[in-house]
């Protein structure tokens, strides 16, 4: 069984709900959930949200935010999960947002840099992550290190 599919058994026998704030992954991490038979019980909303103006509109993460740290911040995961997490009612909050190349990187945010965060009613979970490889590449690894957060914090709430 795949990861996802375990995401989608434990979250439905414990009657929770998870919902998805994507901006580099596209649409990829809902995707890997809803690919699973049964994700309809517990994934409710998935938003790919790849302008700041949807961020702000749809996921409430603060002008300031953006303009202080940029899109691709910990802040602006941090918000973005909570923000989702918010608008679904769900019990966890996922969010991607980085730079999946091959253009777009800098010196202080190169190509592959990519932040998650999960968001569940004991606060917020940030990481970053440097991926390496094409933007297939950068996304892939995305979705499977923001499965592997979930997982790990199923695990500490013994889920």
């Amino acid at each position: 069984m795949n990861k996802a599919a375990q995401i989608i058994e434990r979250l439905a026998s414990n009657k929770l709900q998870v919902a998805t704030a994507e901006s580099c992954s596209g649409g990829l991490l809902a995707g890997a959930l809803t690919d699973i038979p049964g994700a309809s019980e517990v994934f409710g909303c998935g938003i790919v949200s790849y302008s700041n103006e949807m961020k702000i509109k749809l996921l409430q993460v603060s002008e300031d935010t953006l303009a202080t740290h940029g899109a691709v911040s910990r802040q602006t995961a941090m918000e973005m999960s909570q923000g989702v997490r918010e608008l679904a009612g769900a019990d966890f909050g996922l969010a991607t947002t980085g730079i999946a190349g091959p253009g777009g990187g800098s010196e202080k945010k190169p190509v592959g840099l990519v932040y998650i965060a999960l968001s569940d009613s004991q606060g917020t979970i940030i990481e970053k992550n440097i991926f390496s490889g094409n933007r297939n590449d950068v996304r892939q690894q995305t979705v499977a290190a923001v499965l592997d957060m979930l997982t790990q914090r199923l695990d500490e709430l013994n889920f």
